[in-house]
């Protein structure tokens, strides 16, 4: 069964990173086009409603080790559970932006991000708090959101997937112009490692913010989320 699991977020993380930085590459995510702004945002909640409806019954299709993290702390996943999930999404995501990024190559189309969709402190004027503190915000809104449409006493239905993944389009929004928008430690970890294999070495600067900021919102939003449920 755990292997399943694994192949399942392999595949969810995989398609998340191909279409959503895949969009982002190919759009731009700059200020003077706000439409790639929407676009991008679109193409990461759209992966995962799709991913939802076809992998949820699987793995709960977390595709995002901030999200395990806040099922882990709230004693749904064991912790050799957790890091094979953790493994399955660094691999998905490699795969998935290298996927995408040969394909770019061989069709010689301009990556309009520059970066692999990497994320970045550009938006905040290189500063790493505000990133760091953009990341936990945003992360923890979209954890608890994910929380609230799973948790066993709030019974969203069917369209606890539909939920999670317009969610994700609603902090994109306000994210992509920033930072990139991340949200996802294995998302950012699989674009930085890609430009930095073919010879941009700056996403890996301050990718670590982009890998702790998230787990730290998703921690808070799992204890948060535990005092809501408290009787």
């Amino acid at each position: 069964m755990l292997a399943r699991k694994f192949l399942a977020e392999v595949i969810g993380t995989f398609t998340l990173c191909f279409m959503g930085c895949g969009t982002a590459m190919l759009v731009g995510c700059d200020a003077a086009s706000g439409s790639g702004y929407i676009l991008t945002a679109l193409a990461f909640g759209l992966s995962i409603v799709a991913m939802a409806y076809s992998i949820g019954n699987i793995s709960g299709c977390h595709i995002n080790p901030a999200v395990s993290l806040a099922v882990f702390l709230r004693k749904g996943l064991k912790p050799v559970e957790f890091l094979f999930y953790v493994i399955a999404q660094i691999i998905g995501a490699v795969a998935g932006v290298s996927l995408i990024a040969l394909i770019f190559q061989m069709g010689n189309v301009t990556d309009m991000t520059g970066g692999f969709g990497s994320n970045g402190l550009g938006g905040v004027n290189g500063s790493f708090g505000a990133g760091f503190l953009l990341e936990v915000v945003l992360t923890f809104l979209f954890v608890t959101a994910i929380l609230g449409v799973t948790s066993d006493k709030f019974k969203h239905g069917s369209f606890g997937g539909l939920i999670i993944g317009l969610t994700l389009t609603f902090v994109h929004l306000v994210g992509i112009g920033l930072t990139g928008c991340s949200v996802n430690p294995a998302r950012s970890l699989g674009s930085a490692i890609v430009a930095a294999a073919s010879g941009n070495s700056d996403p890996m600067g301050c990718v670590i913010v982009f890998i702790i900021a998230p787990l730290v919102g998703a921690a808070i939003a799992a204890v948060f989320y535990n005092y809501l449920e408290k009787e």
